[in-house]
């Protein structure tokens, strides 16, 4: 079917932006009006004629509220071909008016289970029952009803009904339809997200599940079109999940700069991952996905310098995070350096006029929310899922295992070398010293190889530097290797076959070094 003409429409929304306005327009084009409670009200307040759903069906609205739209005389009219004469004489012996137009948000469930403290009964409320039938219904018979879900898209309908002589045309009902089935995966994946996330609560204490969810519902909405992926032959573009509120690098504000690209988004994301590690001031240096240079201070401004002293030849046009506000002094030492973006969880007015110097720098403002617990990895014909790698050790935890335990401050800085190698590429080893990384040897196919890059890329002294390595040491080579450099102390997993033999070469070095039981690939 083609261009088909609106005679009634039903408009029942939660999000009542610029509904007032649309009955306005509808009625001056016609079209009347049903509607239910709160919706009906407002737009008889606009003095626009308006037909309730109860006095059209004759039902009054039942159980609270919760039976309202659920009648024949509702879904007769929606689900009706205009086409098929026997649906229209139903319609006559039934005394049923064909509904050509539903305008239908539904209960705000995902802003209600987002509040602090919402309680189950709470959030069941907002369980929308028939919204979604009537969207679904609807979209179904999209060949003969118009459906909006949307409010952004009113002006649209009306158009398309100005330039088809008050008719609407299919190519906008099929688009119309798919956003209304979209809308409602979206509704039932928050839902049932959120019954999940009540079940696990409900098992805490108990017998904890071994398994990852059965089903997983990975509703997605663009948010913004990028300009390429990787490259430029690649299309790209940023989507967030349909199912809950805007959250972590999704939801960060851009201040400043130029349009954020693929390759830009993953090392802010791989930034301030990194920079959530720690307590202390900290600046991440990213290149790649990896960090270059990492230091802790007073204050962000030498946290910059101290990381950028790492290895300012890898920082040039590199992606910055801080994990405290930005203060004047660090926005002035950061204008000396070709940065792509910087993040962090604040800026001072005056570090936001230093920035917009440097009109292409990207000035992200961070959003709080803690990282996803789930990752994804995309491989052909679906996903890998797995838990985030959330977890960490205390000096508590590592157990000495060298005739020379650690120095105070040796153990100071093997916790903070371990916290930066969890975010380096595997293999990974990190050097050390005095809260900052000193050299960074990543993703080498061999972990002695890693461990003879990150003391070529050093810039600063390494003899008493500390070193991590992500996962255990195969072989005796790496340690002695990093002897070579002067590393006085090793944090690593430990599990090797030759564990003994490592741990033999550490004495003979008159190194310490402690095991933590847990590894860290990042691949």
């Amino acid at each position: 079917m083609g261009a088909m003409r609106i005679q009634t429409a039903l408009i029942s929304v939660s999000d009542k932006s610029g509904v007032g306005e649309l009955a306005e327009e509808l009625r001056a084009r016609g079209i009347r009006i049903l509607s239910t409670g709160g919706t009906a009200r407002l737009i008889e307040k606009r003095g626009v004629p308006v037909t309730a759903v109860s006095e059209h069906t004759g039902s009054p609205e039942i159980l609270g509220g919760r039976v309202k739209t659920l009648h024949p005389k509702i879904h007769g009219g929606i689900l009706a071909r205009h086409d098929d004469e026997a649906h229209r004489q139903i319609l006559q012996e039934q005394k049923i008016d064909p509904i050509g137009l539903v305008v239908v948000n539904l209960y705000p469930f995902t802003q209600t289970v987002a509040r602090a403290g919402v309680s189950l009964e709470e959030a069941v409320e907002q369980i929308d029952i028939g919204g979604p039938a009537l969207l679904r219904a609807a979209a179904k018979n999209h060949q003969s009803v118009t459906v909006v879900v949307d409010p952004g898209d009113y002006t649209k309908v009306l158009g398309d009904l100005d330039r088809h002589g008050g008719k609407s045309c299919l190519k906008m009902r099929k688009r119309l339809a798919l956003k209304a089935f979209q809308h409602t995966a979206a509704y039932d994946a928050a839902i049932a997200a959120y019954l999940a996330s009540q079940d696990d609560k409900a098992k805490e204490g108990g017998e904890a599940e071994q398994e990852l969810p059965l089903n997983l519902s990975l509703g997605l909405t663009r948010q913004a079109s990028l300009r390429y992926g990787e490259n430029p032959h690649q299309r790209a573009g940023l989507y967030r999940f349909s199912d809950r509120q805007p959250a972590g690098l999704v939801a960060a504000r851009q201040v400043q700069g130029k349009t954020l690209s693929f390759n830009n988004y993953l090392d802010l994301q791989a930034a301030w991952d990194l920079s959530r590690e720690f307590e202390k001031p900290t600046c991440v240096i990213i290149k790649h996905n990896n960090p270059c240079g990492v230091a802790q201070a007073d204050s962000p401004a030498q946290a910059f310098t101290r990381a950028l002293e790492c290895d300012p030849l890898s920082a040039f046009g590199s992606i910055i995070a801080f994990n405290r506000e930005v203060d004047a002094e660090a926005a002035q030492a950061m204008r000396k350096l070709f940065v792509e973006a910087v993040l962090a969880p604040a800026y001072q007015a005056q570090a936001l006029e230093a920035l917009a110097a440097k009109q292409n720098l990207r000035v992200m403002l961070a959003d709080s929310s803690p990282p996803d617990p789930l990752q994804y990895k995309k491989v052909d014909g679906g996903f890998l899922v797995q838990d985030a790698d959330l977890n960490t050790v205390s000096r508590e935890q590592l157990k000495t295992v060298t005739q020379r335990a650690p120095s105070e401050d040796e153990l100071d800085d093997l916790l903070f070398a371990w916290r930066v190698c969890k975010h380096v590429k595997s293999n990974a080893i990190v050097y050390a010293r005095g809260g900052r990384t000193v050299g960074i040897g990543a993703g080498q196919m061999s972990r002695v190889d890693s461990v003879i890059l990150a003391a070529r890329k050093a810039k600063l002294d390494l003899p008493g530097a500390v070193m991590a390595s992500d996962a255990f040491f195969p072989f005796r080579d790496g340690v002695d290797e990093a002897a070579k450099a002067g590393i006085a102390a090793v944090i690593q997993p430990g599990g090797s076959k030759r564990d003994d033999e490592v741990i033999e070469a550490c004495d003979e070095h008159g190194m310490a070094m402690v095991l933590t039981a847990m590894r860290h690939f990042r691949h």
